[in-house]
């Protein structure tokens, strides 16, 4: 599928990051199939770079889980499977309980009425059928929770467990129906914040995650 690849050009990156960005979107769209190998003399001649870049890409899709290397084989498009997500959601489930927890202690008004916007925001990208927007909106609504807390070392542990995810995040996402039921979760967990109430805010929390696993689940038994 390397055929339809076309490098996403900016000038304010690292050329390295730029074909990471390229390879990354056409793997979450399914333009790179799983298990599709990624080949550096192959990538480097259709994006017009030299391997070094393409092979620092490769190592930062493995970092995400978007990419893995089989001895004697090389590296390809990784596979989703049950236990992985099942593995990646079981931690962030933890760490959200303990954003959760300490959020509720912490968060000041300003970043109420950031989350309150935020929120919002969110809903309004469901509207507009841009996954990759959804996603985005997605992720900053959860990142003001995160910051929230106070905990840099909390921070930076669910952002690269978020990087891990973002491959199921997307696929959730591109289901429309589930999109109401987002968009109540994420007024449940304001409401909750707002009123300092943790019990009521871990529960969401739960059931947000717990609903994304059913969901890649038949997702990903669909693909097998």
């Amino acid at each position: 599928m390397t055929e339809n690849l076309t490098l996403n050009m900016n000038e304010y990156l690292p050329l390295r990051d730029v074909v990471f960005q390229t390879l990354r979107e056409a793997i979450l769209k399914g333009e790179l199939k799983p298990g599709e190998r990624l080949m550096e003399l192959r990538l480097a001649s259709k994006l017009g770079v030299s391997r070094t870049p393409i092979r620092e890409a490769i190592r930062m899709l493995e970092l995400e889980g978007l990419a893995v290397t089989i001895p004697r084989k090389g590296a390809e498009v990784a596979r989703m499977t049950e236990k992985d997500m099942e593995d990646v959601l079981q931690i962030r489930e933890a760490l959200d309980n303990l954003a959760a927890t300490t959020a509720c202690e912490k968060i000041s008004e300003e970043a109420l009425a950031q989350l309150h916007h935020s929120m919002y925001e969110f809903e309004e990208s469901t509207k507009t059928g841009d996954v990759k927007k959804i996603a985005e909106a997605d992720v900053k609504f959860h990142d003001i929770i995160y910051q929230a807390t106070g905990n840099p070392k909390l921070v930076n542990l669910l952002n690269n467990l978020r990087e891990q995810m973002y491959r199921y995040r997307v696929e959730y996402l591109k289901d429309e129906k589930n999109y109401p039921q987002l968009v109540r979760e994420h007024r449940d967990m304001v409401e909750g914040l707002s009123r300092r109430d943790r019990e009521k805010v871990v529960a969401v929390m739960h059931h947000h995650v717990e609903n994304q696993v059913n969901a890649v689940k038949e997702i990903i038994r669909e693909q097998e």
